[in-house]
């Protein structure tokens, strides 16, 4: 099976549409099958007393500053929908409250993103799941009771969904990964389940196939050393690479599970057995 591979771009742009541009061709020449955008309504997601209060970043000194520095309008997912178009890749998004998923429905994606932070949206999680599109759907931070409520949302719906399993924690110590979880998922919902990862490095993910990951989610970047909170859990372009060409040849060596003898195997049998 054939993982499906997404470059989390998330709001590591910073705002600039020329960086999303480049991130896009990180993941392009890395082979990834699709890049993941994160939207929000700064006013519906946060309060006003959270927006007024102090933040130093490069666009002022308020959360609300910083938070529109980041946030990305229709003039750039314009811009991302003709490039990713140009460039033969996928791209979707997870919106963070329901005028964002609307405003992402403007777009053809084959894909919808339920961030772990809205797991527990019921508005949300039917909004997206009557659009019938296949949605990933991350874990991070949730019981197994709040998972249940939202594949039952999707199995109302008649939504094909992935879960996603996820440990929040950016970046996430590897000791903690809890790989086995992507078999609990798979045989409990009795569905597909990928790994959407915040550590450092390739090793996890990569395990993450092996253990049974449909598909594979990871933030990426130019520079972990930029501005923004999610650089730090992030992958560089070198790293990306790797992590891909490893993941590709992961699926190699786990092969199908049918006891078949190769032609040098064979051979071999040949001379040992007579």
């Amino acid at each position: 099976m054939r993982t499906f591979i997404t470059a989390e771009i998330g709001i590591n742009h910073n705002g600039d549409l020329e960086l999303v541009k480049k991130l896009i061709d990180a993941a392009v020449v890395a082979g990834c099958d699709a890049v993941k955008f994160q939207k929000r309504t700064i006013d519906k997601v946060y309060t006003q007393e959270y927006l007024d209060s102090p933040r130093k970043s490069p666009w002022g000194t308020t959360q609300r500053a910083q938070k529109e520095g980041l946030e990305l309008g229709k003039r750039e997912y314009d811009a991302i929908n003709s490039y990713c178009q140009e460039k033969g890749i996928e791209w979707y998004a997870s919106a963070w409250d329901l005028d964002s998923q609307k405003f992402l429905q403007q777009y053809d994606c084959n894909y919808n993103k339920i961030a772990s932070a809205m797991l527990a949206s019921g508005e949300l999680l039917e909004e997206v799941a009557k659009e019938g599109k296949y949605t990933f759907i991350a874990t991070g931070m949730s019981s197994m009771d709040e998972i249940s409520y939202a594949v039952k949302i999707f199995q109302k719906h008649g939504c094909p969904y992935e879960l996603l399993h996820c440990n929040s924690v950016y970046p996430m110590p590897a000791e903690e990964a809890n790989l086995k979880m992507i078999g609990r998922l798979k045989s409990t919902y009795q569905c597909k389940a990928g790994y959407s990862g915040h550590e450092i490095g390739t090793l996890v993910s990569t395990c993450a196939v092996a253990a049974g990951a449909s598909s594979i989610e990871r933030h990426i970047t130019l520079d972990r050393s930029m501005y923004g909170s999610d650089q730090k859990a992030s992958m560089e372009p070198y790293e990306l690479c790797r992590l891909v060409r490893d993941i590709r040849e992961v699926e190699k060596i786990m092969g199908t599970g049918q006891k078949v003898l190769s032609e040098a195997e064979e051979a071999v049998r040949r001379k040992l057995r007579g």
